[in-house]
């Protein structure tokens, strides 16, 4: 028997979650997520535990109890938690790991070694954030990179001793997507098509292993231009169920291999965050940006109070 969808099998309801991705990885990054989650709408956020920046985060995060903190797997376009020499697949000459999606894909496919070494780097990874102290909020990888089935299931194998947090499933609706953009109407509909292809294994996957997930997530065809605009569009066009909003915010650029690609717009994303505009759209839509965290323990708690009235 399947296990029961703990979000969608009992909230019907339009929920919003608003995720900050790369937590850790510089200081302005830090910077903009404590804004943000102090004076804005944002409620989560996605930590790269090997990040330059992963400590200051770490200690900001301790600082905000209502911040909903998760894991942002890496194993592209960052530092290792391992050694490089225990995983000398994973990167390159200068200890880091490497850059192209499609080739390390097909290799990790067809490479025990290189699964081997992937399996242990996320196996580390999820130590070092449950060092940390931090109540695990939710899972993500980097570029989206769970989406590999060899990730997904070391994801799967790993996460239930850490408290089988919810995986975020990256699809984005199309036509709500359209309608919040209006803009790149085949982008967003190819776009759709080939994340709806591959997460229908995933979410099967994860509900079968007892983990859930998100239902909707916002900001896919859109990676680092989140702007007001967008977002109140995204708001407008929110459906049913449990939505994640992700971005990319920060206070500014900085220098170094870690920087952000140089079409984000960081800043413009922060100052959506900030918007009073944005924050009266929720609350004109009777919503709230919950972390993942807090929206679990609500559905728990209705469900055992139902639970409780059924039995008297």
């Amino acid at each position: 028997m399947k296990s029961p969808h703990p979000y969608t099998d009992l909230c019907k309801a339009k929920r919003l979650i608003v995720t900050a991705d790369d937590y850790g990885l510089s200081v302005p990054v830090n910077e903009a997520v404590e804004c943000a989650h102090c004076n804005g709408v944002l409620s989560a956020a996605s930590l790269m535990v090997g990040g330059p920046a992963a400590d200051d985060a770490v200690e900001r995060a301790r600082k905000l109890p209502s911040l909903g903190v998760g894991l942002h797997l890496t194993l592209l376009d960052g530092r290792p938690v391992l050694p490089p020499d225990q995983i000398p697949s994973l990167v390159g000459p200068d200890g880091r790991f490497l850059s192209d999606p499609f080739r390390f894909g097909l290799a990790l496919s067809i490479s025990p070694d290189l699964r081997r070494q992937a399996d242990a780097e996320i196996n580390a990874q999820f130590e070092r954030f449950h060092r940390m102290g931090l109540r695990l909020d939710h899972i993500n990888a980097h570029r989206h990179f769970h989406l590999h089935p060899v990730v997904l299931q070391s994801i799967i194998r790993i996460a239930p001793r850490f408290g089988r947090a919810p995986v975020r499933t990256p699809l984005e609706p199309f036509i709500p997507s359209f309608r919040a953009s209006r803009s790149r109407v085949l982008w967003r509909f190819f776009s759709s098509f080939f994340y709806f292809a591959h997460t229908r294994r995933m979410h099967r996957r994860l509900r079968e292993a007892g983990i859930p997930s998100n239902d909707h997530l916002f900001g896919l065809n859109d990676s680092g231009a989140l702007t007001e605009r967008l977002l109140l569009g995204f708001l407008d066009n929110l459906p049913d169920g449990v939505t994640e909003i992700y971005c990319h915010p920060a206070t500014r650029r900085w220098d170094g291999k870690d920087n952000l690609p140089s079409s984000y717009r960081p800043e413009d994303e922060l100052a959506a965050l900030l918007s009073p505009v944005v924050k009266k759209a929720i609350e004109k839509h009777g919503l709230q940006s919950w972390s993942y965290r807090a929206f679990r323990d609500s559905v728990h708690k209705a469900a055992s109070e139902r639970a409780t009235k059924r039995s008297l």
